[in-house]
């Protein structure tokens, strides 16, 4: 390669998660009174507390009040979805949020049957995930991880006709984000662990997204010049946090999104967002 290496476009979340949350603080102040989220643990999964930790964090700055209820990792099925229909039936709470994974033996989709789609403010429930599925997005409360990735991949081409691969048909991020890039006229390409010869499949396509949890999954040997990467993946390796797209991809593709720093922060903000639309849902006033 010569000394004027190509180097790919970063496509970094936190400018537009400013973006995000200053809207939300102005939207917060136009509330009234400061609305109530509460995180539920449900395992004994150490990376869970950090990521509630850093919820708790925005949630200060912000002016939302935040509860921590952490059932342990020993709670029985039939008592988490008590404490869910509790919440979800509790005036004083605006949003929850079901911290995933569960404790093995606990089953998350029975256990999003017991939780108001009105205060999901994860988007996870089966109501709100059919309502994306059906292409009424303004109804629903979108999960934060997928509309970060259409967020970014907007910054670098147009969706409208764009034919775009999906990496991982996982729940909280390819099924819904098949549908969501569909709703705004995308070709999608849902790949999965069976997929034969995954590089033809990649050839002809605009963009690729990623969100296995495997590192290095995404090889720059499978990527074309005219391409956009957009990693959801997160895992923590001895030389700190990386994505599932293996390093060297930068010197193929177009564009692609760094970890940490693409994804991560905006989802942050967008699930704050959703708290904002989770109040107006639950007051019957319109949302945008």
């Amino acid at each position: 390669m010569s000394e004027h290496a190509h180097t790919a476009r970063r496509l970094e979340g936190k400018a537009l998660a400013r973006d995000v949350t200053a809207r939300v603080r102005a939207d917060l102040r136009g509330l009234g009174a400061a609305p109530h989220l509460v995180a539920v643990i449900a395992s004994g999964d150490p990376a869970t507390r950090v990521y509630v930790e850093s919820k708790a964090r925005t949630a200060e700055k912000l002016g939302v009040r935040f509860t921590l209820r952490d059932l342990g990792a020993g709670i029985t099925q039939a008592d988490l979805h008590a404490e869910l229909h509790r919440l979800s039936d509790d005036a004083d709470v605006q949003g929850v949020v079901l911290e995933l994974p569960l404790a093995p033996g606990l089953d998350a989709d029975r256990a999003m049957l017991h939780l108001a789609p009105e205060k999901d403010v994860e988007g996870l429930t089966p109501a709100n995930l059919a309502l994306v599925a059906a292409g009424r997005e303004p109804e629903a409360l979108l999960p934060p991880t997928p509309r970060s990735v259409r967020f970014l991949l907007r910054e670098a081409l147009d969706l409208d006709g764009a034919r775009i691969a999906i990496i991982g048909p996982g729940r909280t991020v390819g099924r819904p984000l098949t549908w969501m890039l569909n709703n705004r006229g995308a070709t999608v390409t849902l790949c999965n662990e069976r997929t034969r010869d995954l590089p033809a499949v990649l050839a002809g396509q605009d963009a690729v997204v990623i969100a296995v949890g495997r590192a290095g999954l995404l090889k720059a040997s499978m990527l074309q010049a005219h391409q956009v990467v957009v990693d959801a993946g997160i895992n923590v390796t001895d030389a700190g946090v990386v994505g599932d797209a293996e390093p060297g991809i930068a010197e193929v593709v177009r564009a692609l999104t760094p970890v940490p720093g693409g994804v991560g922060p905006l989802t942050s903000a967008l699930m704050f967002q959703n708290l904002v639309r989770a109040v107006k849902l639950q007051r019957g006033e319109p949302v945008d």
